[in-house]
């Protein structure tokens, strides 16, 4: 495998998410090329594809509610699941969580949290692991755009309900995606958030960062 941080710098630019401009990250300013570019390197080794390299709807809205909201995460051991760019763990840390943990199973992306995180002067723990099914250690749980497919759904709803019991917080960032799940959830901020018809269906999505029930 090639350095992935080298991939990365080579492959994105340090830009700023419209909804949230208070945070940089390493992101892709033409999106086929990068697509292609990781198809071959990714393949042969069955890694997934380069969703770090773009600030999604639902971590955007997640994220701008945390910064808006720090009372949420403040002095808090945060979660940010399945991390991506490690978008909503760079705004837990700069609202003044205690401890922050980014999530990931792809080596690229853990890669890009750590050099995004850097990029913000914040610290992010790295857990490059599958975590569902373990048992809370953590107060926050983060998850923006998580229900875009249904064996990854039902496997993490499933999860975040049982934390929900334990007494976790777990806030879900969604643009209406398809295996959201139509019960359990308290509304708590909706946004409207500038996409790019090369990702999405539309140029504007109205995201709902919700708090999950048990």
């Amino acid at each position: 495998m090639s350095d992935p941080a080298a991939f990365i710098a080579a492959q994105t630019t340090l830009a700023r998410p419209p909804l949230v401009p208070e945070i940089a990250l390493h992101l892709a300013t033409e999106i086929t090329p990068i697509w292609q570019a990781t198809e071959a390197e990714l393949a042969r080794m069955n890694l997934p594809p380069p969703y770090w390299a773009f600030a999604w709807p639902g971590g955007q809205a997640l994220t701008r509610f945390v910064l808006d909201h720090p009372e949420w995460v403040k002095g808090k051991r945060v979660l940010d699941f399945a991390a991506g760019s490690g978008l909503s763990a760079i705004g837990a840390a700069l609202a003044g969580a205690a401890r922050v943990e980014a999530a990931e199973i792809d080596a690229y992306a853990g890669a890009a949290i750590l050099l995004n995180a850097k990029a913000n002067k914040v610290a992010v723990d790295l857990v490059v692991e599958d975590l569902i099914g373990q048992p809370a250690r953590w107060e926050i749980v983060l998850a923006g755009d998580v229900c875009y497919e249904k064996p990854m759904a039902d496997r993490v709803i499933g999860w975040f309900r049982a934390l929900a019991s334990r007494g976790v917080a777990v806030l879900m960032g969604d643009p209406g995606r398809a295996y959201l799940p139509s019960g359990g959830l308290v509304e708590l901020a909706r946004y409207r958030v500038p996409t790019t018809l090369e990702l999405e269906d539309r140029e504007m999505r109205e995201t709902i960062v919700w708090r999950l029930m048990p």
